[in-house]
Order: structure tokens, then sequence, then C-alpha cells
């Protein structure tokens, strides 16, 4: 007797495609978990097994296989040739914004034996569904190219209100105006920070890129670009020649260049304009990437024997590491003979405190430089005009050269007269702004060197401080070559800069007052 054998029921299996366009959007109501929800009820109504979910939170524009999700549901189609799925997704945009694309991810479908399934279209296998769907396609593409105009329309309105409209820079964030929009504010203290930095940079403090970014390395407040925590050069280069910090935007997709901005800067454009005069005159030094805060003096302190710069390293003793100061020169007598880092470094303090003047010689020195800025600040008024006639002059050039721009036809000479207008509009943005601060009070002496004159009594007190770019400011400010040491004897004589030499040479035993009679010797009275 023969049994009739019921046959299995196999549902269809199918995978599910999810796409916002958008990471904000995946914690929204219409985000990526909804797409899901909705397209699982959709396949237990039509007796679908979901087999697997494929996200993504990219934008719907250009080529699919940019897409994670969609190349991740390709593969999963390819490594089981032998199934046939059911592709299912909420919208028919979520599938493709582009109608060449559209076509192309059909395509692919259609190649693996995959069936799509639309909640709100169905598709037909006919000329005309496949030209609905191409219409609909189209329709979708137009929407995005329409909404994407209307974004850059507005942001350059936005650019040209003065409004920044682009990922902030270090040091800034966004913030809300009571109009409802946004502005760049200053971001504690990643602000103070980077003042600090691109002032350094301007006024010499920090010599190299390098240099900047040592300093910016060593306060972990900020947001960091590298898994290692450090800000990589490139990027140091490119906030150094960023004008938002002096409150002005370059955006050359939308013809701005140095546009004045809403947003409250950080440096003065004088002091952006000597950032970019450094970078562009002066030739990039040579750096030692070993420069650390154990050996400060490492490459400014050279060997006696043979001049060459002494290098430093730390020694692993049996139950401690010792550090030591050491000259590798080929042919030198001194080779290989390694100096105790806290000798040679308390040399160098007792040097530099024997560098400090007498109190009565340093406030002779320091009436003379106040008497000196006193008469700056007369000048003042001459000095405003000057600048205001100078601004007037490259106003008139400018105006001039645009003139020339409107009318000619020669690409070769509107380029020439494009970038010589570029140079004169940072000229006379920079004037502009000089004028306006010689308008304005000046600083007295004591606020406006005070650390000048602090150092100049005693520099072994910047020397104490615990920043490694003081240090080495130290060492730039103070002397004007190498410091010849020997093992020894300590430090031969100093290459001591001219400020501190004079001081030193006015202090000397040979200097000596003139007394009310004077240096003739004395007249007998008829």
């Amino acid at each position: 007797m023969k049994t009739s054998h019921t046959p299995e029921f196999n549902p269809k299996k199918a995978v599910l495609y999810c796409r916002v366009s958008a990471k904000k959007q995946k914690l929204d109501g219409h985000g990526l978990e909804s797409q899901e929800h909705r397209c699982r009820q959709y396949a237990v109504a039509k007796g679908y097994s979901v087999e697997a979910v494929f996200p993504d939170d990219v934008t719907g524009g250009g080529d699919f296989m940019k897409r994670p999700g969609m190349v991740a549901l390709l593969a999963f189609l390819d490594a089981q040739p032998d199934q046939k799925f059911v592709v299912i997704f909420d919208d028919l945009k979520r599938f493709a914004r582009d109608t060449e694309f559209h076509i192309k991810l059909r395509r692919e479908m259609e190649l693996r034996g995959a069936k799509r399934e639309c909640l709100n279209f169905t598709f037909e296998d006919t000329p005309e569904g496949q030209f609905v769907e191409t219409i609909i396609a189209a329709q979708g593409q137009l929407e995005r190219e329409q909404n994407s105009r209307q974004v850059k329309q507005k942001m350059r309105a936005r650019a040209e209100n003065g409004y920044y409209c682009f990922a902030p820079v270090l040091g800034y964030r966004y913030a809300k105006e009571k109009s409802g929009g946004k502005i760049l504010t200053r971001h504690e203290p990643a602000a103070s920070i980077m003042t600090e930095a691109l002032e350094g940079f301007a006024s010499g403090r920090f010599q190299t890129i390098m240099e900047v970014k040592r300093f910016l390395d060593r306060h972990p407040a900020l947001s960091k670009e590298r898994p290692s925590g450090r800000v990589c050069k490139q990027s140091v280069g490119n906030l150094l020649r960023c004008p938002l910090y002096a409150g002005r935007m370059t955006i050359k997709s939308y013809g701005l260049y140095l546009h004045q901005g809403k947003h409250e800067p950080l440096i003065s454009f004088v002091t952006w304009k000597t950032i970019q005069d450094r970078l562009e005159d002066r030739a990039p030094a040579p750096t030692n990437r070993d420069i650390s805060a154990d050996f400060p003096l490492r490459g400014l302190v050279a060997c006696a024997c043979c001049h060459h710069p002494l290098t430093a390293a730390w020694s692993k003793g049996r139950s401690a590491r010792y550090a030591y100061y050491t000259c590798f020169k080929k042919g030198c007598a001194l080779r290989g003979k390694s100096i105790r880092r806290e000798r040679i470094e308390a040399d160098f303090e007792t040097l530099l405190k024997s560098m400090r003047p007498s109190r009565t010689l340093f406030e002779v020195a320091r009436s003379m430089f106040s008497d000196l800025w006193n008469a700056r600040l007369s000048t003042e008024q001459s000095n405003t005009a000057a600048t205001i006639h100078e601004l007037s002059r490259i106003e008139g050039k400018i105006s001039r050269l645009v003139d020339r721009l409107t009318d000619t036809d020669n690409a070769t000479l509107a380029a020439a007269y494009e970038q010589k207008i570029e140079k004169l509009e940072a000229q006379r943005i920079a004037l502009s702004e000089k004028a306006a601060a010689t308008a304005r009070l000046r600083k007295s002496f004591d606020e406006s060197f005070r650390t000048a004159m602090n150092f100049l009594s005693n520099p072994w007190k910047l020397w104490a401080s615990e920043a490694l770019e003081y240090k080495r400011l130290v060492l730039r400010l103070a002397f004007i070559d190498r410091l010849p040491y020997c093992r020894n004897e300590g430090f031969r004589t100093a290459p001591i800069a001219q400020p501190f030499k004079l001081l030193g040479d006015f202090s000397s035993d040979m200097a000596r007052v003139v007394g009310g009679d004077g240096f003739e010797p004395p007249t007998l009275s008829v």
C-alpha cells in the first residue's frame, strides 16, 4: 500500500535592504529601525523568511557600489548562487536616486536571479512596467539634484553674508543664533591653545611647523586626528594658513577671497599675514624628530674639540637609566666620551644666571627703552596719516585692476590680474587693521614690554619653566650660535646675543660713571 506524502512547505527566502542618507537619520523616527520594522511586517505577510538585513547610511547619489550595505548584499547573493532570494526595501528611492545607477543595479539583481519587491511600488516585468520604473527613478534623481542645488545656493548666500557653513576648524564650534541659524563660536580650551600657537609662530616663539605640532600634541584637550593621539604635520600647516582664525573666509568655489566673516577672530589679520609671510618667504629649517623635554640642549650645544653638535640619549644601567650627552664625530679626540646630563645642564644654568645684569644697570636700560617707546607713541599720528594715504593708494590700484579684468578677454591676463588683486587685497586688509589699531590708544610701556624686560632681567626664570618651547626660545634669544662645551672645562666663551652682550659690557669693571666735571682736564680761570 502506497502512502501519499504531503510536500513540505518551503517559504521563500528574503533579504532586507534599508538605507538613510545620513548617519543622523539613524536616530529619528524614519531611520533604519523603522524601515526594517516595516520590511519585516511585509515579509511576514508574504510568507517570506528573512535571512539577513543590510543597512546603509550614505547618500543616495552616485555609484551604488560605494555603499557598504549594498556591496555586502550583492556579495551575499554571490555566495549562494543556488538560492533564490527576494530583496525587499521600503521605498523605491531607497533603491537608487540616480537613473543610470538604478538601471545598472536592476541588471545586477537580475543576473543573480534576485527578485525585487518594494512596499509602495509593484515591479512589472513588462516594457510598460520598466518604463514607469525608469520615470520614477528619474524623478528621484531630479529631486536629489534640485535639493543639492538649493543647498549650495543657500550655503553660498550665507557665506556671502559672512557666515561660514563648512566643517569648523580646531578652536571653533557651531552655536545657534537668535535668528535661528548657526555661527562659529570659540570652543575652549582649544580656542586659547590655537591662539597661543598662532601668535607663537608669528612672533618666532615657534620657528618651525614641527615646533607648533609638538606644542599642540602636549595638550590632550585638543581633538586628535590619529589613533596615536598626535596631530599630523600637514594639518598643522593647513591650520596656520587658515584665514578663519583672523575673522576672514576664502572660498574659491564661491569667488570669495579673505571675505569678512561674522565670527569672532582668534588673532588679528596682521598676525595672520605675518604667519603667511613666514610660511612663504622662509625656507623650512631642518628639524630633529628626537627633540624632547629630556634633552633640551640637544642640537644647540657643540663639542669644544670638533664643534660638532652633541647628541644625547639614555643609557640603561643595572638598576636605573642614565642620561648622557655625547660627541660621535669621527676623528674627534672626544668621540664617545659621555657627559652626564645633570652636569652639562647645571653648567648651563650657571651660565644663564651669570648673564643677569645688575639692578642699577637694568633700571638705566629700562628707562632708555621707556623713553624710546614714549617717543614712538608721539609719532603715531603721523604714522596713521601715512597708513591712510597708502591705503588709499592701494584701493586705487585695486580699482584699476578690476577695470582691466572686466575689459580683458585674455585668460592669461585675467589670471595675472586676479593674482595681483588678491595680493593687494591682503595688503589693503592689513593696512585697514593697522590704521584702526594706531588710531586706538596704545598700551603703556610696562603693559607692552613686561615679558621682554623680565626675560632680559633674568633669562634663567624662563629656562626654569616646564615648557620645552620656552627652553628652546631662551637658546634662540640669548645666544647667536651653538655653545661650545668642553668635557673637562665646561662651557667655553659663549656666543651671547647682542642685548645681553651690551648689558654685560656696561656692567664690567672697565666702565665708569662720568662725574660732574666730565673727562676734560680743568682749566684755570683768568
